[in-house]
């Protein structure tokens, strides 16, 4: 199979022939090149700075001089996707069963309270034409979660990216997440964790497969 350049805008995928660079190759490598919007890192920082004065912060003293600074890049950090390149390759064995990556650690930051939640994800997909590079799942769960988030729509966003991408038989996703929103403030439930799930196919819709998929992320 051939995969020509293109380049898709909405996506800033850009996918390369590697056939055509290198022929005894089946790798298809798409280089995901997120969209985001400029940081004004100026604006950040008076905005910090505003916020701190607000609360009577005295950033005259020597320890909170460049607080708001660091603050601004540190959210700028914290909210810009990297690029990275999704290398899928042809599935020649005809591989027919689950592909699971268990807990992939990551963090995001909660759009309502601006707080952190983290956690583990759990991401498998039953192949068709294509497998993923293993490492490529934990790079499409870091590309959601670099972003103002809610778990429920970060797991949607993994499956569906992947579905799209990949075109697989079935997605599975189980995210499991400690929210600091609910720990440090409000309930100050302190410990418990969210789960959510995605699935799609038959990994959603055969139960056999189902029951696989939600099996091996349950073992220990």
């Amino acid at each position: 199979m051939t995969t020509f350049a293109s380049l898709d805008a909405g996506h800033g995928d850009e996918e390369i022939d590697l056939q055509r660079l290198h022929p005894a190759s089946t790798a298809k490598l798409t280089l995901v090149s997120p969209t985001t919007p400029t940081v004004d890192l100026v604006r950040a920082e008076q905005a910090v700075t505003e916020l701190l004065l607000s609360f009577g912060a005295d950033l005259a003293d020597e320890s909170l001089a460049e607080t708001p600074a660091r603050v601004a890049r540190a959210y700028a950090e914290l909210l810009q996707p990297q690029p990275f390149s999704l290398t899928t390759f042809a599935n020649d064995e005809g591989y027919d069963e689950l592909v699971v990556t268990k807990d992939i650690p990551f963090h995001s930051l909660c759009e309502h309270h601006l707080l952190p939640f983290t956690g583990v994800a759990h991401v498998g997909y039953l192949p068709d034409e294509r497998i993923l590079g293993l490492s490529k799942l934990a790079r499409v769960v870091e590309h959601f979660a670099r972003r103002l988030q809610l778990q429920e729509r970060l797991t949607s966003q993994v499956a569906a990216w992947l579905d799209e991408h990949l075109n697989p038989k079935g997605v599975g996703v189980v995210i499991e997440a400690e929210h600091q929103c609910m720990s440090l403030r409000g309930a100050k439930v302190k410990g418990s964790k969210t789960v959510t799930s995605a699935l799609s196919g038959l990994v959603r819709h055969d139960q056999r497969t189902r029951a696989e998929f939600l099996s091996l992320v349950a073992a220990k």
